[in-house]
């Protein structure tokens, strides 16, 4: 990179990339590709891996391998997961997983059958000053063949098909973990696999026999990843741990095992108490539906209504908590008079006919507000819109 390009890139690095490729015959001298390339991807990265952003040398790939990589805050849950001597990383991408995983252990090896990519590493890693991390450009099925063991294996899976549609089936990735599972096993005392927040957890576990935990990791109430871990000796009782992470609040965590979610208890009910309980992203992806009422004795508002209700206030709840001001019922003379008193809510429907659009439409009340309306179906099958203002606890 010449000092001109790499002068462009510091004045423009808040500049739609759009626009300076249309200008780009004003600068003779600047590397337009490189710099419009090294541009997107500081403005992709900024919040994602600031780690990364802060490094005025960090070179950048390709779009969607940004697109498909970590965010910091999920590559430093998972390397606080694993520690040990010698660490491989399989699928290593543009690295960021790799990166944070590689400060718990020895030694780490990258693995990227793309050329490109190991070079970007080779130069990234040096930049960090992570001097523990030798990059191997191979496929990752022959490598784990012949490689020797190691105290922890990653793998994340490429979640496209060839023509670039995402995949969620674990036969659809590459490599097909479900198929490598016995070797991976041979090759590392722990296995850690990165799959799709999409994925079917209970198809997994009979793909993934020897899942001792999964850890199902949200963002800001998004689910981001979901993460199994393979060890020896296989278990049935698999634990689930839950974790919502937060930039400016408290992490909620939440962890079972799925025998206990299995015997758990719940009970369902029509009627409406004090507070209102709306299950973070992680839990709903869980399934963990009758253990959290179990656990923070909740009454549940329907089997599928994914929605829970106490006249005690449960602060350690892993999600939203509400208090309610008004049950509305169903009929069109409440509904008129819900849209009278209130002109702007925040609306969400659970196991209700409708979704958000058509009830907002319906209802002709603006979005935003204070006031937070549930749409969702009773234990005893009736319909309801209950009015609630958010408690403050995140």
């Amino acid at each position: 990179m010449n000092e001109e390009t790499s002068q462009f890139i510091s004045d423009n690095s808040n500049t739609d990339v759009h626009q300076l490729a249309l200008h780009s015959n004003r600068f003779p001298l600047v590397d337009m590709p490189l710099a419009i390339r090294q541009i997107a991807g500081k403005q992709k990265i900024k919040t994602k891996v600031p780690l990364f952003f802060n490094n005025d040398e960090i070179l950048y790939p390709l779009q969607l391998s940004l697109e498909q990589s970590s965010s910091e805050s999920t590559a430093r849950y998972k390397s606080a997961l694993c520690e040990g001597k010698l660490f491989v990383d399989l699928t290593g991408g543009f690295g960021v997983d790799c990166s944070f995983m590689a400060t718990q252990f020895t030694q780490a090896i990258y693995i990227e059958r793309q050329a490109e990519l190991c070079n970007l590493a080779v130069h990234n890693f040096s930049a960090l000053g992570q001097n523990n991390i030798e990059v191997i450009q191979a496929e990752s099925e022959k490598y784990l063949q012949q490689m020797k063991p190691v105290n922890w294996i990653f793998v994340d899976p490429a979640r496209r098909s060839e023509s670039g549609k995402k995949v969620v089936l674990l036969a659809d990735c590459e490599p097909n973990v479900s198929v490598l599972s016995l070797l991976l096993l041979e090759k590392a005392t722990n296995v850690m696999i990165k799959l799709s927040p999409m994925l079917d957890i209970t198809a997994a576990i009979r793909d993934l026999p020897n899942t001792s935990e999964i850890h199902i990791i949200s963002v800001e109430n998004e689910c981001k990843e979901v993460l199994f871990i393979m060890n020896q000796p296989s278990t049935t009782n698999i634990r689930i741990k839950t974790i919502n992470l937060s930039k400016n609040k408290i992490d909620q965590c939440f962890e079972f095992n799925i025998d206990d979610s299995a015997s758990a208890s719940v009970e369902y009910t029509s009627k409406i108490e004090k507070y209102l309980y709306e299950p973070n992203a992680s839990i709903m992806k869980s399934g963990a539906f009758k253990i959290i009422a179990d656990r923070f004795d909740l009454r549940k508002l329907h089997y599928n209504t994914h929605l829970y209700t106490s006249d005690k206030l449960s602060l350690q709840f892993p999600g939203r908590i509400f208090e309610i001001i008004k049950t509305w019922n169903n009929s069109k003379p409440a509904l008129k008079e819900l849209t009278n008193q209130i002109p702007k809510a925040n609306i969400t429907t659970r196991n209700y006919p409708i979704g958000v659009d058509e009830l907002r439409k319906k209802l002709r009340i603006k979005e935003g507000g204070d006031i937070y309306l549930f749409a969702c179906t009773l234990a005893n099958e009736q319909r309801a819109i209950i009015e609630c203002v958010k408690y403050n606890n995140e």
